[in-house]
């Protein structure tokens, strides 16, 4: 493990990240309308928010064999800001200027961990 962040290992942990914001969105899919908790888990959508965790879990682990945890970790942080997005688009859910704020705070500190990486 060289200890640097590199670019394709920036790549491989953006795509966890969509992995991840794919999964949640599934899963949400999966629950809304549902009569009842089994119901939801025998979703089509909660098949695939499955499915895209399992990629995730191989992805990350790829991203671990290469960039220190402590680099690597907290850039899944932006998952996070991913969410609030993706609620905004796939759900209609508002986001306020507290939300907007948030998300820029995370995004700060994400940059800040990342360039020790570089």
């Amino acid at each position: 493990m060289s200890g640097a962040l590199t670019l394709p290992m920036l790549a491989l942990i953006l795509f966890c990240i969509a992995t991840e914001m794919a999964r949640e969105v599934c899963f949400k899919r999966a629950a809304i309308g549902s009569a009842s908790f089994l119901q939801a888990l025998l979703r089509p959508a909660t098949l695939a928010g499955i499915v895209f965790w399992g990629v995730e879990l191989l992805a990350w682990m790829a991203v671990l064999q290469h960039v220190p945890l402590s680099i690597a970790f907290p850039f899944m942080a932006l998952s996070y800001v991913a969410m609030v997005f993706a609620g905004a688009a796939f759900f209609r859910e508002p986001v306020n200027f507290r939300h907007a704020a948030g998300a820029c705070l995370i995004t700060a500190g994400v940059i800040c961990v990342g360039a020790t990486g570089l």
